[in-house]
């Protein structure tokens, strides 16, 4: 180990100062020709504020005021956005039918949504449009 630090006046006055600046510790430790450590120890011996951990995503190092709400953005019905973002927010799933419904052109489009047969991509009614047979008996 290195020999101890000596922490006269001067010192003190700079740590306390680029303490309040909000600068990192490891930053202060830098400047002052010590480790991250020994700034972290002497801050906390004299009784200097208390900071949030970056890492627990609070405030930032030295803001003095406290974080504020996110302001109450609109909400936008989906007409009103934009073709490409309405289309991001169609919800879709293997266990959905996804019989198609509106032009894949609008904003209004969407798929089913109801449940659907075992082993097909639709819903009973959609599968009755999809898989046609020679219901109507043509006879030719």
């Amino acid at each position: 180990m290195s020999a101890s630090v000596q922490w006269d006046e001067k010192r003190l006055e700079k740590l306390k100062k680029l303490w309040e600046m909000g600068l990192p510790i490891s930053q202060i430790g830098e400047k002052l020709g010590v480790s991250r450590n020994a700034i972290a120890g002497k801050v906390h011996r004299m009784g200097l504020p208390k900071r949030q951990s970056p890492i627990a995503g609070g405030n930032k190092a030295g803001a003095s005021s406290p974080r504020r709400k996110p302001e109450a953005t609109p909400i936008l019905n989906r007409s009103d956005l934009p073709l490409k973002l309405a289309l991001r927010n169609i919800t879709w799933s293997r266990s959905k039918c996804s019989w198609p419904i509106g032009d894949p052109q609008s904003t209004d489009f969407h798929f089913c949504g109801d449940d659907v047969v075992t082993g097909k991509p639709y819903c009973n009614s959609h599968c009755f449009e999809a898989y046609t047979t020679n219901r109507e008996g043509s006879g030719s």
